[in-house]
């Protein structure tokens, strides 16, 4: 899964700030393992514009094979608890899709199980 960095003009990126991001998206969807291609984790710290959440700001979207992209974002007081938030809102958005996407390609339509009973 290649993940993809994006900070705005309030924020220096740095190493520290990329090991977290890396670390969190990693704990977040590793199980999910090859359906994720990539995921874009884009930060900011929204000093212009006050929120009751806070003024830190992560977006992360993730890109699964045969699905539509899956976007979250997270607003908190520090920029370490946004992304953990929205790490933890990806996690969860991800394993909805990934299992509603299961569900119909296991899910057997009530009139062919029906003709399946009738056939044996």
């Amino acid at each position: 899964m290649m993940i993809k960095i994006f900070t705005d003009h309030t924020l220096d990126r740095h190493q520290g700030l990329d090991e977290h991001v890396q670390k969190q998206v990693h704990d977040a969807l590793d199980r999910f393992g090859e359906q994720i291609m990539s995921v874009e984790v884009h930060v900011s710290d929204a000093i212009a514009e006050k929120h009751a959440e806070g003024e830190n700001r992560c977006m992360m979207e993730a890109r699964i094979t045969g699905y539509k992209p899956i976007a979250v974002s997270d607003h908190s007081a520090t920029l370490h608890q946004a992304i953990t938030g929205a790490a933890d809102k990806l996690q969860r958005a991800v394993d909805s899709a990934l299992g509603r996407l299961n569900d119909r390609k296991h899910n057997v339509p009530p009139k062919i199980m029906s003709a399946q009973k009738a056939a044996e």
